[in-house]
């Protein structure tokens, strides 16, 4: 019995025995991802340098703890900011920019952690953000330095008398602008292990209370072009009216010409043929004329006053009446 006893106890000395092994070694372990950098910090404080090797790696177990810390571009995104810029005119500026941990030792340190660094990114880029806004002209901030103005760009554009805003050489314009503000931010991260990749601008806009007024101003424009436009196809279409009523005369005016014409040659050729005709037989040409003056002046109610012996009733009396 005594053995059996001693077996037992042996196999579970043996376990408890394999069980811690297996939670040392587990503890003493760790990976590293490709996407990921280490630090191994010992009852709090960083032992060695950053561990950027991806891959297993062995660290005190109970007594060491890794923190881990993403090497990929990270996205900051800040708060839209109302800025004046050098000209006066307060605009609403919502940047943004890409960065990434360099040296996760120095990152650990400075800041200890993402959110950390975003509230360290918001004051620098914040205030370098507005400094450039606020030195630089509205037309820098919105332009490009290689955008060319074209005369269409001119007719869309607004008033004649603010045509020099748009023909206005860009000096710096919207990508040496964010260059300028990269340049400056990045003197200031290397002591938080911080390497800033770009800046970007990401929208503009006016200020509430500016931007009411830019809409009127633009409603505004837009009617006045509006109206120019109206004004151009009034005067257009009056040319036009009058270009057909001096056509349609003139057709009319042709046209009653050729009827002339045609009646004075109809009325020639039944001269003729009267002619004609009374020369051949002038007794029937004289019955006929006036059987065609009685169809022309005796109707139903025609009442005519003559006399009995009357040549113009000649052929209505009786059958011996000449």
């Amino acid at each position: 019995m005594s053995n059996e006893i001693r077996t037992v106890f042996t196999r579970v000395v043996v376990a408890v025995v394999a069980v811690i092994a297996v939670i040392v070694l587990w503890s003493s372990t760790y990976t590293v991802n490709q996407y990921e950098q280490a630090v191994v910090l010992q009852f709090g404080k960083p032992v060695g340098g950053p561990v950027p090797e991806p891959g297993l790696h062995f660290k005190t177990p109970f007594v060491q703890e890794v923190r881990f810390f993403d090497r990929r571009l990270l996205e900051w995104d800040g708060e839209p900011n109302e800025i004046p810029t050098k000209g006066r005119e307060f605009i609403q500026v919502d940047a943004m920019a890409r960065w990434r941990i360099v040296d996760p030792l120095k990152f650990l340190q400075s800041v200890k952690d993402v959110r950390g660094a975003v509230t360290r990114l918001d004051d620098i880029l914040d205030s370098v953000v507005r400094d450039h806004i606020s030195s630089t002209d509205l037309v820098e901030i919105v332009r490009s330095s290689t955008w060319d103005v074209t005369q269409v760009d001119l007719e869309r554009g607004p008033r004649s008398s603010e045509e020099d805003q748009l023909t206005r050489r860009v000096e710096v314009g919207r990508e040496r602008l964010e260059a300028s503000i990269l340049a400056e931010a990045r003197q200031s991260m290397p002591q938080y292990g911080i390497e800033l990749h770009d800046v970007r601008i990401k929208r503009l806009n006016y200020i509430p209370s500016v931007q009411q007024r830019v809409f009127e101003r633009m409603i505004s424009e837009r009617q006045r072009i509006a109206e120019q436009f109206r004004s151009e196809g009034e005067g257009e279409a009056s040319r036009i009216r009058g270009d057909t009523a001096r056509q349609l005369a003139e057709v009319r005016s042709n046209a009653k010409r050729e009827a002339e014409e045609v009646r004075g040659r109809g009325d020639a050729e039944a001269a003729r043929i009267y002619n004609e005709a009374f020369g051949a037989d002038p007794e029937f040409y004289g019955f006929f004329r006036t059987l065609q003056s009685y169809q022309e002046t005796l109707g139903e109610r025609t009442v005519l006053m003559l006399g009995a012996d009357s040549e113009y009733l000649r052929f209505l009396g009786g059958s011996g009446g000449r």
